[in-house]
């Protein structure tokens, strides 16, 4: 079985999906709009190496929404965004990401995943390649469907600020 490696690369705000040596995807993403860092409640993007922990969604309709990782059963469009200003709008597909580096981004203030940090799908209108989000990594719709079919549970992904040349060690 190929190893597959999600690489998210902050300076260029692009998500690169490795299969084995081969680049299978490679996408604009918008992370956050308060940059990096790892500690609970700074709305910041963690660093570092996670794992994909859970993957929900699986079934939804393209731009249905998601509210504390459950479906509302509704779907996304601009007016709903008129009636709700002030939703973290999270689309589509859920890759729930958990820390792999205690003291880093995992357990205590820096755990990723009791943060709530995702890879997830947004609006169509919301720009890709400018920091954006509250923490989590937004990607187009179609490329979080392409992602999250590509890919399993325990899928490993590498957070850097030069993506995968921060990396000393895997």
């Amino acid at each position: 079985m190929v190893n597959n490696l999600i690489v998210v690369n902050i300076a260029e705000q692009r998500l690169q999906l490795f299969m084995g040596d081969t680049v299978a995807m490679d996408v604009a993403i918008a992370s956050a709009k308060n940059g990096v860092g790892e500690q609970a409640g700074s709305e910041r993007t963690p660093r570092g190496w996670h794992q994909v922990r859970a993957m929900i969604g699986g079934d939804a309709k393209t731009n249905a929404v998601f509210v504390g990782r459950r479906n509302t059963d509704e779907i996304y469009s601009p007016d709903l965004r008129r009636a709700f200003p002030n939703r973290d709008w999270v689309l589509t597909r859920i890759l729930w990401l958990s820390g792999l580096e205690p003291g880093k981004n995992r357990l205590g203030a820096v755990d990723t995943m009791r943060r709530y940090i995702y890879i997830h799908g947004c609006p169509d209108e919301d720009e890709m390649g400018v920091p954006s989000s509250h923490g989590c990594v937004k990607m187009r719709n179609t490329d979080v469907i392409k992602l999250f079919s590509a890919i399993a549970p325990g899928t490993q992904v590498f957070i850097g600020e030069n993506g995968f040349s921060d990396n000393t060690e895997k």
